[in-house]
């Protein structure tokens, strides 16, 4: 309802849903929880304000998304109409850009540590549900989701590109191998950042 009709009350959605008022509330409040919506109250002369629902930027998560189809779709094209080189060329240009995004936040980082942490405060931000864990004296850069998945099975160099990504923005004298990868089968892609002897 909210994604058709915008904003809305919980005694118009209660009684839309053939429910309470307060029985809308409270899955409303349980939504607001997941930061799925969000109120905002307007007042209404005596009483307590009235409160307005609507869908928060998370909120899209749940409904249908066409861009992994998309992508796919348009590496296809750029691979057909440019050949292997042009697609080379657009695999170059997109690890260009992530190395630059990265670089400028991870630049401030005084330790191999906080680059990594950095790294993956900027790939769950992407979506991939990263997190750095100390190893010894090795660093893991785990991202245990995969949001270009369709993407990355259409064109292994994307994958291929960000493990040269990842090893230019940690720095020199430092080593990055990927040990555990979702196209391979496994339930994550795992990192092994290793600082130089």
């Amino acid at each position: 309802m909210l994604k058709r009709e915008g904003e809305l009350c919980a005694s118009t959605i209660g009684s839309a849903l053939g429910v309470t008022p307060m029985a809308a509330r409270l899955q409303l409040y349980a939504l607001e929880e997941e930061g799925l919506v969000a109120a905002r109250s307007e007042p209404q002369g005596r009483g307590r304000p009235l409160k307005y629902w609507s869908l928060t930027d998370a909120s899209a998560q749940i409904f249908p998304d066409a861009h992994q189809a998309l992508a796919v779709e348009m590496i296809n094209s750029v691979e057909e109409l440019f050949g292997a080189e042009g697609l080379k060329k657009f695999i170059k240009r997109h690890g260009d850009m992530q190395r630059a995004a990265y670089g400028d936040k991870l630049d401030s980082a005084k330790t191999l540590g906080e680059r990594v942490k950095r790294l993956a405060k900027a790939r769950s931000d992407e979506g991939y549900m990263a997190e750095a864990k100390r190893d010894g004296r090795d660093w893991l850069l785990v991202e245990n989701h995969c949001p270009i998945c369709s993407a990355a099975k259409a064109c292994t160099g994307l994958c291929a590109g960000e493990l040269q990504v990842f090893s230019d923005v940690l720095g020199d004298n430092v080593s990055v191998e990927r040990e555990e990868h979702i196209l391979a089968g496994a339930r994550r892609c795992a990192y092994r950042v290793k600082p130089g002897q």
